[in-house]
């Protein structure tokens, strides 16, 4: 049962992506490949299930192509949707400027529950380790985001919540800046 669901769940987010011809922002690479990642770096977690692992997968799927929510439930099932609906974000553009939307995501991934918390630590590690080496600009930006998303996601495994953290504090030394509390 949990290997073909992952190989559904991988099939369904790769053909998603491919649809909008969607591909890694830095790499030209298939966009499948990120959600891969953060599934990989989940799998590590004790605080991560079966559907958990689908929903790593899946987990860009209803914010950056076609299918909804209702689609993730009808193909996976209750918990995977509810998990995919923890990892989106949640804001509009109308919402306000960027600060105004990432708060109103942030505010989104404190309700998740553990597991939905762990998952999201998985993404920003992964999308941490390619943002930091790929674009230093906006890595300015994205990391002062992730220090305030990662105070918030409490509940997530210590463990990956630790790595993330270090993450964040090898970028700010290797910049030369103040390490951020981690309040």
């Amino acid at each position: 049962m949990t290997y073909e669901l992952l190989l559904r769940a991988d099939a369904f987010a790769s053909g998603a992506h491919r649809a909008v011809n969607q591909t890694r922002k830095y790499s030209g690479l298939p966009y499948i490949v990120h959600p891969r990642e953060v599934r990989d770096i989940a799998h590590n977690s004790t605080y991560v299930t079966a559907e958990g692992l689908a929903a790593a997968l899946l987990h860009d799927v209803v914010e950056d192509t076609e299918v909804t929510l209702g689609d993730i439930e009808e193909e996976f099932g209750g918990r995977v949707a509810d998990l995919v609906e923890m990892l989106t974000d949640v804001s509009k553009p109308e919402d306000g400027n960027r600060a105004t939307r990432k708060a109103i995501d942030r505010a989104h991934s404190a309700e998740a529950d553990q597991e939905g918390q762990t998952i999201k630590v998985c993404d920003l590690i992964a999308n941490t380790l390619d943002i930091t080496e790929a674009d230093p600009d906006f890595a300015v930006v994205y990391m002062k985001e992730k220090v305030l998303l990662l105070r918030v996601l409490t509940k997530a495994d210590p463990i990956l919540r630790n790595r993330a953290w270090e993450l964040i504090d090898d970028y700010y030394k290797s910049v030369g800046k103040e390490l951020p509390d981690r309040v």
